[in-house]
């Protein structure tokens, strides 16, 4: 798995980190996303891909299977 994120996108609702916070942070002075593992291990997959799907504004896109 791949995980890019386009902070030009980013709203900051902060789902992600939510939901994977060893893969996901967010800047302190605007809440926009920081991506901290391009290539997460497979058991944050599942994580990963719901960060992506509930994005409000599609800012994260994940490529390659499980």
């Amino acid at each position: 798995m791949k995980v890019t994120v386009d902070q030009e996108k980013c709203c900051g609702a902060g789902q992600c980190v939510l939901i994977a916070p060893e893969v996901f942070d967010q800047r302190d002075e605007d809440g926009i996303v920081v991506l901290l593992d391009a290539a997460p291990p497979a058991a944050l997959h599942g994580d990963v891909r719901e960060s992506a799907e509930v994005c409000p504004t599609a800012a994260i896109e994940v490529a390659g299977e499980e």
